[in-house]
């Protein structure tokens, strides 16, 4: 479990710097700059929590035996919450219209605060962190 943590934080934050830079370079010239800051956004959120998963990984099992549901609610939540947002961003290029998937990026959202409260609730329970 904890080489896929570390290696989906890895890929996490290699495709935010992927999407950052596209984001930033090729993507202000193709949309508005407001759909440029909500792409912006999406690559923050996802950064974030690469940095998230990389402590998820590193952390000692002794100290949160629930590693493998945190890791789950992240990667849910990452791929609802920013994917989303990257297509809402992306919307005027496409013919298809990605508003209907607006639903999608708040309940990524829950995922991805569920995941930080159980690695809060699992390091506050742990008698290992003192």
């Amino acid at each position: 479990m904890k080489k896929t943590i570390l290696g989906t934080a890895c890929l996490f934050g290699m495709f935010a710097v992927v999407l950052g830079a596209f984001g930033a370079h090729g993507l202000k010239n193709l949309v508005e700059l407001e759909a440029v800051a909500t792409f912006e956004t999406g690559v923050r959120y996802q950064m974030y929590h690469a940095f998230f998963l990389l402590a998820l990984g590193l952390l000692p099992s002794e100290v949160l035996k629930s590693k493998k549901a945190i890791y789950i609610c992240t990667v849910v939540g990452v791929v609802l919450f920013s994917f989303s947002i990257y297509l809402l961003a992306l919307n005027s290029l496409v013919v298809f219209d990605f508003k209907v998937l607006g639903i999608v990026t708040p309940i990524g959202g829950l995922f991805l605060i569920a995941a930080w409260a159980m690695m809060g609730y699992g390091i506050m329970k742990s008698k290992n962190v003192k």
